[in-house]
């Protein structure tokens, strides 16, 4: 059955962008997040694709993610929750799938098994997991399989709390000599101070997600969606679209009706006001803004300047993909890039792009 929706998700693109974190980040070792069903990508789907490239660590934030990702990528790979021994749980729940917690208190550290491998998290700033530098005296016993912890803003490469906490992963370091340890995330890799130690964490930049803002994206595009125009019409300069009329049409107008909404997980503020421009998607290699509120099943866009040969029932609009950052599309709609990805609906067709795996 057709979809009006189609997401595709490019496992070629996805590969070479974990070889290009892998290069950037070496000599330390390169992992994987496919918490948030691989940033809406499908763990199933992506984490075996990562695996062919020659990831071997992965991580995820539940438990229950990461019984998925075991399924899908068998005995051998590590596989690290980030939420860590999670309230309610119990050890087998981690032991049945082979699944290596990131254990964040003292409480935790309580409950789990000592012969059991943990990695330890240590809070640098983030506040809102993890040991704090002056608790850490309560898990110097322990022998963590990996320290870690996670940057509060990395994205912001001038920023100095990235310093603070490069130093702090430091003073936590020095308690626990000859431990693994892991401090970066996709924009963390891109530092100049190359706080990469021995493991990397990449996650929104495996995906397409730029992690060098305001420099151009280094990753490839691995999800694309393209929404069926239904219908389109004229109307009048100074009639309006949408729910509330809030965007006017300043001159003759053609509008054309597209089989996407918030209820397939894109923003309710994607689309262009009288106040105030929103995103654009491009359609027959023009980019046509978005118009009027966004509806739960359909938005709205502009193809005045395109011809009627080029727009009719059926033609489809690029939202997002290798001709529409990502980023670019979120932001124009007042959010973020990981917020699009992982609220991606499950209305779309979704297609697999994979013209070969090889292994790294």
């Amino acid at each position: 059955m057709s979809s009006a929706g189609r997401l595709t998700i490019d496992l070629d693109a996805l590969r070479e962008n974990w070889r290009r974190l892998a290069s950037q980040a070496a000599p330390a070792e390169c992992g994987a997040v496919v918490k948030a069903n691989a940033y809406g990508t499908g763990i199933e789907v992506a984490a075996p694709a990562l695996f062919q490239a020659g990831c071997r660590t992965f991580f995820v934030a539940h438990v229950g993610e990461g019984a998925r990702a075991r399924a899908a990528l068998g005995p051998s790979p590590r596989i690290f929750v980030l939420n860590g021994f999670e309230a309610g749980a119990e050890v087998p729940d981690y032991a049945r799938a082979d699944l290596t917690p990131v254990i964040g208190s003292a409480e935790e550290l309580a409950r789990w098994e000592a012969d059991k491998p943990f990695a330890l998290h240590v809070d640098t700033g983030m506040n809102r997991l993890g040991f704090r530098l002056a608790g850490l005296d309560s898990a110097r016993s322990a022998r963590p399989a990996l320290l870690m912890s996670h940057f509060v803003s990395a994205e912001a490469a001038a920023d100095p709390i990235n310093a603070r906490q490069i130093a702090a992963f430091e003073q936590a370091r020095a308690l626990f000599p000859g431990v693994s340890a892991s401090l970066a995330n996709s924009s963390g890799i891109f530092l100049a101070q190359r706080p990469h130690y021995d493991l990397v964490r990449p996650g929104y930049a495996l995906y397409g997600g730029n992690p060098t803002p305001g420099r151009e994206n280094p990753m490839r595009a691995v999800v694309t969606l393209e929404i069926a125009i239904q219908q389109t019409r004229w109307i009048e300069a100074g009639e309006s679209c949408g729910y509330n009329g809030r965007w006017t049409a300043k001159r003759r107008t053609r509008l054309a009706t597209l089989l996407v909404g918030y209820a397939d997980g894109l923003p309710y503020s994607a689309g262009s006001s009288d106040a105030a421009p929103g995103p654009e998607v491009r359609i027959a290699g023009r980019l046509c803004p978005l118009v009027g509120r966004l509806s739960m099943d359909l938005a709205i866009a502009d193809v005045t300047d395109l011809s009627e040969a080029e727009v009719r029932p059926g033609t489809r609009a690029e939202f997002f993909g290798p001709n529409v950052p990502l980023d670019l599309f979120a932001a124009k709609s007042g959010t973020i890039g990981y917020t699009v990805l992982t609220g991606l609906g499950r209305r779309y067709a979704r297609l697999v792009r994979d013209q070969g795996a090889t292994a790294a």
